[in-house]
């Protein structure tokens, strides 16, 4: 048996993310991948998504900042970092809401892959009051 690549295990975890699987089942395959991979933005932004869908903002918050430093280019790696800063009262939202909503300005494609991740979260949480928030200011 042949073990799987880390861009492998990421799409099979994204795969049994998307076919609905808990984030709780979810975390310790990703927590993994940035073990194995410790500069993969997009992991470091997954673990801080499923943290935050689990309600632990605290714990999200240091993946999503790893995330925004590895690739501060990434607009939903952003919104993590917003989102776990308002779960933990932390400072510094309207920055990244702001360099997402230039970034939207400029992509349609953006747009609509950040407002499907907010759908998403809201389908999975739908009492998640931050990602609401995010939502409304987003949309303005």
């Amino acid at each position: 048996m042949t073990e799987l690549t880390i861009e492998q295990r990421f799409e099979a975890g994204f795969k049994r993310y998307d076919a609905g699987e808990s984030p709780d089942a979810l975390l310790p395959e990703f927590i993994e991948i940035c073990r194995l991979d410790p500069k993969n933005a997009a992991a470091w932004s997954c673990v801080a998504w499923l943290h935050l869908l689990r309600g632990k903002a605290d714990l999200a918050l240091p993946a999503a900042q790893r995330s925004v430093k590895i690739d501060h280019r990434n607009p939903q790696a952003h919104v993590n970092l917003a989102l776990a800063l308002l779960g933990t009262g932390g400072k510094g939202v309207r920055k990244h809401i702001e360099l997402v909503q230039k970034v939207m300005d400029f992509s349609e494609e953006v747009r609509q892959d950040i407002f499907e991740n907010i759908e998403d979260g809201l389908q999975r949480k739908p009492d998640w009051k931050e990602l609401a928030k995010v939502k409304n200011w987003l949309s303005e």
